[in-house]
């Protein structure tokens, strides 16, 4: 069972053109306004904070300073979830309004979009000009990333994403050098959000930066040793005591280097061989590689939960690894 935000019984989500690689959502014939991609993603509500009470004796009270998030809905108004007074909510037009001044540039366009549970989390996702090119044949597409969380559980995260054409991996990096760029909810969010899209002047030097560390790892060789030594540093194991959790990483460290050798793009020109053909055999194994995960949970864990952070770390080993090898 996915985990999708079904409303008025269709799936909160959309995509344009081709269906994208994690196969989800409704398709849209072309490029989307953001009144567009709003409505076909069922994202076109509110939430609103009400107080808590609690029953003491059979009298009612408010609780202070507590608050329920809640949906705005005519028909069932869930609860997403339960936040102190400076809580903000940052509604989703106001999420999509982030991307506004460059869609409105034709320098992006809205690409996907959607809500999950009963829209605790929702994202957007908007396609920017232009491919990175690695080495050769071997290139990304850039996207950018916004999710927004309903919950109180979390904050405004921006990241950009680049899909590898040839094998449609994918890799999510940081909006700056953090985990990601982050708004908390709080009283002044919607104006920072506002200040935030002054960065989008950064995103051409970003991408930049990027590509550039992309194509320094093509240029680094891995023999049998070194791949070895980053597939070990990769997987670690989640306690070493644990025999299961031990398999698990053995089991993750040859999938990858089955993937270094045989992976989809890793025998292109220029890529076979280097540290970002094994790289490409981490990302390949954790996007496609079949487990027990619809692909809506295996989506969300690719850009929110355990498998962005496994990239993460793979990402930091490999340009940590660049750097002693190349010395």
């Amino acid at each position: 069972m996915h985990n999708l935000m079904i409303l008025n019984g269709q799936a909160s989500m959309f995509y344009i053109d081709e269906t994208p690689w994690h196969g989800l959502g409704t398709r849209l014939n072309g490029p989307a306004t953001a009144k567009e991609a709003i409505q076909a993603a069922n994202l076109d509500w509110q939430v609103s904070k009400t107080p808590v009470f609690t029953t003491v004796n059979g009298q009612r009270l408010v609780v202070p300073d507590t608050f329920a998030v809640v949906r705005n809905d005519p028909i069932n108004s869930p609860v997403l979830g339960v936040v102190s007074k400076d809580y903000t909510p940052l509604q989703n037009a106001e999420a999509f309004g982030f991307f506004d001044p460059i869609v409105g540039e034709n320098a992006a366009i809205y690409h996907t979009a959607g809500a999950l549970g009963q829209g605790e989390r929702i994202w957007l996702l908007a396609k920017l000009p232009g491919q990175l090119r690695v080495i050769g044949d071997d290139v990304a597409d850039k996207y950018l990333l916004l999710a927004n969380s309903h919950d109180g559980k979390g904050s405004v995260q921006v990241k950009f994403t680049s899909v590898r054409v040839v094998c449609q991996n994918t890799l999510t990096l940081a909006f700056s050098g953090g985990e990601s760029f982050r708004l908390v909810h709080t009283p002044d969010v919607k104006h920072r959000l506002k200040a935030a899209g002054q960065l989008l002047a950064q995103i051409r030097t970003r991408y930049d930066t990027m590509e550039e560390a992309l194509q320094a790892m093509a240029r680094v060789q891995v023999n049998a040793s070194r791949l070895t030594e980053y597939l070990t540093d990769v997987f670690q194991p989640s306690d070493p005591a644990d025999d299961a959790a031990l398999i698990r990483a053995e089991r993750n460290r040859d999938w990858a280097e089955h993937f270094f050798d045989e992976g989809r793009g890793n025998r292109l020109p220029g890529v076979r061989g280097t540290l970002w053909a094994a790289f490409n055999g981490v990302t390949e194994l954790l996007d496609h590689r079949k487990t027990r995960q619809t692909p809506h949970q295996r989506l969300s864990s690719l850009w929110f939960g355990d498998n962005y952070r496994l990239k993460a770390r793979a990402f930091s080993l490999a340009q940590e690894k660049m750097e002693a090898w190349r010395n």
